[in-house]
């Protein structure tokens, strides 16, 4: 699933090329990808149709595009929901669901989904904050996130540290793989109580959290297959810095332990048994 670099990476593409021009008109091809927007298809259209998009922001894994009517178009990427700009004259893609067209005439903004876990919807009002994500935590990268606040909480929960960082009532954002990465750098085991660590370590942990975010938005997020691509159709390039995730049997590249695999939470976590006590 893509995670917060994957979907900066989208956002900075789309405030390139969509910002400030006016919507002409929407074609939904597949109802699933506005399920979550409960009016239906002729209502989604008749919301965004005429009006201008303002700005892209983004919190953890959702984005949204501002309009100049104080709404807002909602999207989740899902498993494998791309946001692609297109020229108009461009081969219809095979899972193309929601097509924009613009009174410029020029790129087309197309959602296309191969497994439709994704999707887009109007948020009423929901420019500056939607509500339907309000009740999920800031991401380490938003300028208000406040390091204090989320170290204590961190260390108020009981629980394993992993599982706090993928907690989105806690701090969003952070995915299955930055999140093992991260650990691997701060040499904390994932399966650590959250209680029991030192606030220094905490906060070094938190440190790393933001580090590997930031590499990975430079390189474009991590690509392990074709279906996670920026608003052009590249992939990131993040997973050639890997040195935790997806590498079982690899040498630690810290200490040479082969890195070991274990099963987390209907997934898997990647440590070096060694590094990582």
């Amino acid at each position: 699933m893509p995670e917060l670099p994957e979907v900066e990476t989208v956002r900075v593409g789309l405030d390139k090329w969509v910002v400030g021009r006016t919507i002409a008109a929407v074609e939904i091809s597949h109802p699933r990808s506005i399920r979550r927007h409960i009016a239906g298809a002729r209502d989604f259209a008749q919301l965004v149709t005429g009006r201008t998009v303002t700005g892209t922001r983004r919190r953890g894994k959702f984005l949204w595009l501002p309009l100049d009517s104080g709404d807002a178009i909602i999207g989740h990427l899902g498993m494998s929901g791309q946001l692609l700009v297109q020229p108009m004259a461009a081969p219809d893609e095979k899972h193309l669901h929601i097509r924009f067209d613009f009174t410029d005439k020029g790129l087309q903004l197309r959602f296309v989904d191969q497994r439709t876990f994704g999707g887009l919807a109007v948020s009423i009002g929901g420019a500056e904050l939607p509500k339907e994500i309000a009740h999920i935590a800031k991401d380490p990268l938003e300028e208000s996130f406040v390091d204090k606040e989320f170290l204590a909480a961190l260390r108020k929960k009981r629980t394993a540290v992993k599982r706090a960082l993928l907690d989105q009532k806690l701090i969003s954002g952070v995915g299955n793989i930055y999140a093992d990465e991260a650990l691997w750098r701060a040499r904390i085991r994932g399966d650590r109580a959250s209680d029991e660590i030192s606030r220094p370590a905490a906060q070094r942990l938190l440190n790393h959290v933001k580090d590997v975010l930031r590499e990975a938005i430079v390189e474009g997020g991590t690509s392990f297959d074709a279906l996670y691509v920026n608003v052009n159709g590249e992939s990131g390039y993040f997973d050639r810095g890997l040195n935790a995730y997806g590498l079982e049997g690899e040498p630690c590249s810290r200490c040479g332990t082969p890195i070991k695999r274990s099963a987390f939470m209907n997934r898997s976590s990647f440590f070096c048994p060694r590094c990582q006590r």
